[in-house]
């Protein structure tokens, strides 16, 4: 096996983990493929990382690091919430496999602590009161994982696609038996310019306004 020029590093481990992972999913992940994806012997990650235990706390580390920072202090808590929650999805969709991992390791690492505090901070210094901020983080990070999850489900990926979906399912719908589904069909999703994704930024300001409504009660 020829050796990669460049000198192994740990930030070069755990790339190269993000890359095994985004191919294969988070099973994937073992010494022997990383070190296969570097060019070197498996030995060799032993330097950098004592186990594959190290790998997957520090891949959730480095997708955690590669979300928007919320700003604490903006004139509007939801602008600053409402940009991580799009970078959060835009990141977590490069690597979905992450979604069931962030949540269960018991080591987090500092970008994921900063990112946590920054987003607790937003929250508190918007005057959420403690148990309002943990409910507000729990509903709006339930709604981002969901998506990517329902997104990466979804047998279309252009608008193109939605269009040859939707009509293929028209062509075979009963109308008379399923009229309500039909029209969301042939009124809705067919219409031009119709994106799915798009109802992603829908849902996420439902959820803001009803939390800044409940804010605003309590205070």
């Amino acid at each position: 096996m020829t050796s990669s020029r460049r000198p192994l590093s740990r930030d070069r481990v755990l790339q190269a983990a993000i890359r095994v992972a985004d191919h294969g999913g988070v099973e994937a992940i073992t010494m022997r493929r990383v070190a296969q994806k570097l060019g070197v012997e498996a030995m060799s990650l032993y330097h950098h990382v004592p186990n594959k235990d190290t790998i997957l706390d520090g891949v959730v580390d480095v997708v955690f690091e590669a979300i928007e920072l919320p700003t604490a202090g903006c004139d509007d808590w939801r602008d600053a919430i409402r940009a991580r929650a799009h970078s959060a999805r835009a990141v977590l969709a490069r690597h979905s496999w992450a979604l069931g991992l962030m949540d269960s390791r018991r080591n987090p690492g500092p970008a994921t602590l900063r990112h946590h505090n920054a987003v607790l901070g937003v929250l508190r210094e918007a005057g959420f009161t403690l148990p309002m901020a943990a409910h507000a983080i729990s509903l709006i990070d339930s709604y981002v994982s969901g998506f990517v999850l329902q997104e990466a489900s979804l047998p279309f990926t252009t608008l193109e696609d939605v269009g040859e979906v939707a009509g293929d399912i028209l062509e075979r719908l009963p109308a008379d038996e399923l009229p309500y589904l039909t029209e969301m069909i042939a009124e809705h999703a067919l219409r031009p310019g119709y994106d799915h994704h798009a109802e992603f930024g829908y849902g996420l300001d439902l959820i803001l306004d009803a939390l800044e409504s409940r804010r605003s009660a309590d205070t």
